[in-house]
């Protein structure tokens, strides 16, 4: 390794004379680049947070294994190796290049990440999120219509655009349009395209239905498509045809429609507001995708996967976040599920003035969040692990314990002073300290 580049290394955590995280943890200071798998029977989300602040893990493959799953692994590690090369290089170029090249580069790191299909979604070991890649493998094979079903930010289209590099489809194009808030004439426009004439400027326009000819389609927010392109759809779905707005003539097309629903298909058409038969035409294909709460032993993954994304893009040298940060983001239930985590990320990155990330850059609400249902008996083991001195951990544990105390209480401070053997002035102090505030309330009843 230190004559040439190694792209990944591979061990297994029970070595002679210490463990691969160890082992590993030496390979992270001298050769960063270099990718890291571990060879594991961990399956405690704590263990495994250990491991990826020590060694950068970028990879668990718990035992048994199969040696078809090490050869995927090893080669995906050496893909993501070369990524992280071309990506710095293209970077380089990037400050360079004018807005054209800049454009043509960006198309060409942008294929490199799709490239790699399924393992861009990234997932712990017994992660929910398994069975649903699993699924979504199958499909991919199958040349039929997938309906993916589940929250906004919860990873469909990523899950959409893994189908696509997974199929024969792949060395075609993929497109994605998202249907929400979009007025149904521009939807039909984009869809459909138009003969000369009839859009702005009188020129012809070629819709996503003929561009993703022999490709595949993804529609986000299929719930909120108008009738008339329901019909539509179910046209193309049917019969392979369309027509154009201001045509007269039926075009034919050879594509794949994934669509994308943040609500429940089924009861939309008991309720009369989806047609059943296009309904009825994606189901085959259905896959529920979880909500970030329901995969809380992905968070720290994804968090410190999101992170180094970020600080690499923004040239920032931060190494990951530690372990109080790491239980309170996995506690959070993230309404807004991998777009609000990347968003947090991105804000703790922004004032990070430290190479690991603390729980002191975490957004308030997100510290005075009640913890989730797996998390509620992690958090005093967050605070007295947590890194800092005795009096840091000691005001993490107070701030915890007011916090949850005020959550039982329904935010009652006579009756939470009282529990915790504190006058209403002394509560109110430590409040006032700490910055906690009832996130229900509003900025009248705070004077309360």
């Amino acid at each position: 390794m230190q004559e040439e580049w190694v792209q990944a290394v591979l061990c297994d955590q029970r070595m002679p004379g210490q463990t691969g995280v160890a082992f590993l943890a030496e390979v992270r200071e001298r050769w960063p680049e270099t990718v890291r798998l571990l060879i594991t029977g961990y399956t405690d989300t704590s263990a495994m947070i250990e491991a990826i602040n020590d060694a950068g893990i970028h990879q668990f493959l718990t035992k048994p294994w199969h040696p078809e799953q090490l050869l995927v692994a090893v080669r995906n590690a050496a893909r993501l190796f070369r990524l992280a090369r071309e990506n710095e290089r293209l970077s380089l170029e990037m400050r360079l290049l004018t807005s054209t090249a800049e454009s043509r580069l960006e198309k060409r790191r942008r294929a490199l990440r799709e490239g790699m299909g399924f393992e861009t979604v990234l997932r712990a070991p017994t992660s929910p999120m398994n069975a649903v890649i699993d699924t979504a493998r199958r499909f991919a094979t199958f040349d039929v219509p997938v309906l993916l079903v589940g929250e906004p930010g919860s990873a469909k289209a990523q899950i959409a655009r893994a189908m696509h590099y997974g199929s024969l489809r792949s060395d075609k194009p993929f497109y994605e349009l998202n249907l929400a808030g979009m007025p149904e004439d521009l939807a039909t426009l984009e869809l459909m395209g138009a003969k000369r004439g009839v859009a702005a400027g009188g020129v012809a326009r070629i819709g996503l239905m003929q561009k993703a000819d022999r490709g595949t389609l993804y529609l986000a927010g299929i719930e909120t498509a108008p009738p008339g392109l329901q019909l539509a759809l179910l046209r193309v779905l049917t019969d392979g045809t369309f027509t154009p707005l201001g045509g007269h003539e039926t075009v034919r097309t050879n594509l794949r429609l994934i669509c994308g629903a943040g609500r429940d298909l089924r009861q939309m058409v008991a309720d009369g507001a989806f047609r059943s038969d296009l309904y009825f035409a994606l189901a085959a294909g259905e896959i529920a995708v979880p909500p970030l709460r329901a995969r809380r032993g992905d968070v720290a993954i994804l968090a410190q996967a999101m992170l180094a994304d970020l600080a690499a893009a923004h040239g920032k040298p931060v190494h990951g976040l530690d372990g109080a940060a790491l239980e309170f983001l996995e506690n959070y239930d993230w309404p807004g599920n991998l777009r609000e985590l990347r968003n947090e990320i991105t804000r703790m990155l922004v004032f990070s003035g430290d190479s690991v990330l603390g729980a002191d850059l975490i957004s308030r609400h997100i510290l005075q969040a009640p913890p989730g249902e797996e998390g509620a008996d992690r958090s005093a083991e967050a605070a007295l692990t947590a890194d800092g001195t005795l009096k840091d951990r000691v005001e993490l544990m107070e701030m915890r314990i007011l916090r949850e105390t005020l959550t039982r209480q329904r935010w009652n401070k006579s009756r939470a002073a009282a529990e915790l053997g504190l006058s209403r002035v002394g509560l109110r102090a430590k409040l006032d300290r700490y910055g906690i505030a009832d996130p229900s309330a509003s900025p009248a009843d705070e004077e309360d």
